[in-house]
Formats: C-alpha cells, structure tokens, sequence
C-alpha cells in the first residue's frame, strides 16, 4: 500500500489483528481517507455521506470475497470518521460461509475488509494517477482475503454463539435449578 503518512513497520504488519469475544459482531475499518490503494484509488472524507444517508446500512450487503450469490451476515453500523469508513456487523453462523468465517477470522487467516462501489464524483491527478473519490455509491462490503486498501481490516471478532444453543442451555438450567 501506498501511504501518504509513513510506510508500515515491521511489527504493524504481523500485529494480532483481531480479538474474540461473544456474539458474531465484527468491526473494522472498510475504508480510509488518505490512502492509496494497490489501484491507485484516494477515498476522500466525506465519499460516503450520500449513499449512506440515500440507500441506509440495510441495503448495504456483507458480502464474502465481493460475491453476490455468498452474503454472509448483516451491517449493523456504518459510519463515516476521522479515519475512514467504520462498519460493524454480525455474521450469521445459521449460514454455512458465517461459520466458516467465524473460524477463519478467530484464527487470524482472513481479515480483509473492501468495498464494491461506482465512483460518483472523481478527479485523476495527471502528474501522480491516483484517482481522488471524492464520493461513491457503495453497493457492498465483503470480508476479504486479500484488500486492495491494505489497511482495511476487520479490527475486533466477537464469537457467536446460536440462540438455538442458547435456549437449550436455557431450558438445561432451568430444569436443573
């Protein structure tokens, strides 16, 4: 990845990038301002306001690999910071690839946040060729192998547990007790 701050060390490329805790939830950064992808493409802050305000997270699909035919969980918060594009979600483990991802997410082999978009207002830099988003329609956001935005990760993985499971327990305990 190209920066325009500092070049990635050592340390911060195989730091733990995510964490477990309990219910399916991920979150991460799928976009950020200021960096260059592997296409030459700047997202600029402010690029998503209008489609996030248009469209809603709902009709936002959380995609595996930018596959149509594989969603694999729901967006429960987009939203637009200092940093970039800030999205948290919950993968559906009722759904065989929710599952698979929950595995390979806890064991820090996939973590790749990235998003499918049109570039509605856009301006290329003749002297650089980097291609400045100045906003997009955002059509999904997949979890990934590999992203173009090298920085765009899923930062926290909390475990999910079915409420099938759940009510068994449930009902065990309360039997028990």
């Amino acid at each position: 990845m190209l920066s325009l701050h500092s070049e990635p060390t050592v340390a911060s490329v195989f730091a733990p990038r995510t964490t477990i805790d309990a219910d399916g939830t991920v979150e991460g950064y799928a976009s950020l301002f200021g960096e260059i992808d592997q296409a030459r493409d700047m997202v600029m802050r402010g690029a998503f306001a209008d489609t996030l305000a248009s469209r809603g997270i709902r009709r936002i699909p959380m995609l595996f690999q930018h596959d149509p035919s594989e969603p694999v969980g729901i967006w429960l918060e987009l939203r637009e910071d200092f940093r970039g594009l800030f999205a948290r979600g919950r993968l559906i483990p009722e759904v065989a690839r929710g599952r698979e991802l929950i595995s390979l997410l806890r064991a820090g082999a996939i973590d790749g946040l990235s998003i499918g978009f049109r570039a509605s207002r856009a301006r290329i830099d003749p002297k650089t060729r980097i291609r400045r988003l100045h906003a997009v329609d955002l059509w999904e956001i997949s979890i990934v192998t590999f992203p173009l935005l090298t920085g765009a990760r899923v930062r926290a993985v909390k475990h999910a547990t079915s409420k099938a499971k759940l009510s068994y327990a449930r009902t065990r305990a309360k039997r028990a007790g």
